[in-house]
């Protein structure tokens, strides 16, 4: 009697630690994954972020032969879809498509939320980068970066500057412009790049910050002009528009940095297994091609590269946060 009560005592420890430890939840990367992956995006659908989610979400698809889906959670600048995922169960199952503005932007934006994305992800790895360029109507008569700065020291402050909103990548690198060449100039931001691209079309706006998207069948057109760029390469659709560091302005970069995480304490195998395969993307000619038609460039690293790339960038937007004394409204 007492032989069988000990062992439904062994069955019934057994059973408890199923419960509390199902065996999806005991994958290892060989079996990941085995159900549906959710990418969660911190902003509404259709922008740049939206975008790249959306490509890596089809090939991921494609290529690990199980659904990964899309999940829109915008608000609060992109905190809100930040904190759901730095909260989720670190299984592999819940992913974030991070942005400059989110993980190197918002945690000094934002510094009453105590989000650090060294600690509270993952990463796995980078996908694309976006440069930033200085885009004008094409009456404004300064042609160069030098011409720019020139204008601007000859009437302080009169020079006006648009943006997209403050803390936003245009807005930023707006901000690292005048800091870098010691200028003053007034900065105008708005809501969004829409507006900021209609009245810079105008001519309500001289000048203006803005990722390049937008602003690609302007350009064409000749209904705007981009004096130069804000990453160290010239970017890939616009060959002949110089970049800043080119333009006597030695070492400025300014660019929107996309990548893969996943929240801290997802076990190192599946991150690796879901590195490995972003790598592969990187080589992939539709994936590129989609790439450098959302007005990007295919980045790849490793776990550890995007690792340092967000301490890097976080401590150079953060600095110029704190400096500047930004809030988040």
């Amino acid at each position: 009697m007492t032989a069988a009560r000990d062992e439904w005592r062994l069955l019934g420890c057994v059973a408890a630690l199923l419960v509390a430890f199902p065996l999806g939840a005991a994958l290892s990367a060989e079996d990941y994954p085995a159900r549906t992956v959710t990418l969660i995006v911190p902003y509404t659908p259709g922008g740049g972020v939206d975008a790249m989610a959306r490509i890596i979400a089809q090939k991921m698809s494609d290529s690990l032969h199980q659904s990964f889906v899309v999940d829109n959670r915008a608000g609060g600048g992109g905190t809100i879809g930040y904190r759901m995922v730095a909260r989720a169960t670190p299984d592999g199952y819940t992913l974030f498509l991070g942005h400059t503005g989110t993980i190197s932007i918002n945690p000094s934006l934002y510094a009453d939320l105590g989000m650090d994305p060294r600690k509270d992800f993952a990463p796995i790895g980078l996908i694309a980068s976006m440069p930033v360029a200085l885009l004008a109507h094409p009456s404004f008569p300064a042609k160069t970066i030098a011409d720019v700065i020139a204008l601007a020291k000859q009437e302080p402050g009169k020079l006006n500057i648009g943006t997209s909103a403050v803390g936003t990548g245009g807005y930023m690198s707006a901000e690292l412009f005048k800091s870098d060449a010691s200028i003053q100039a007034t900065l105008i931001p708005y809501k969004g790049t829409a507006p900021v691209m209609n009245d810079l079309l105008s001519g309500q706006v001289p000048v203006a910050f803005g990722v390049l998207p937008p602003a690609l069948g302007n350009l064409q057109a000749g209904k705007l002009r981009a004096i130069a760029v804000t990453s160290k390469k010239r970017f890939s659709l616009l060959p002949d528009v110089p970049t800043f560091d080119e333009s006597g302005m030695p070492g400025f970069e300014a660019v929107l940095h996309y990548g893969l995480l996943a929240p801290a304490g997802t076990p190192p195998d599946i991150v690796g297994k879901l590195s490995s395969e972003l790598q592969k993307l990187a080589n992939d000619p539709q994936v590129q091609d989609r790439i450098h038609f959302e007005g990007g460039d295919p980045l790849t690293s490793t776990p550890a590269g995007y690792a340092q790339d967000i301490d890097v960038e976080e401590k150079k937007w953060g600095a110029l946060v704190r400096k500047l004394n930004l809030k988040a409204e």
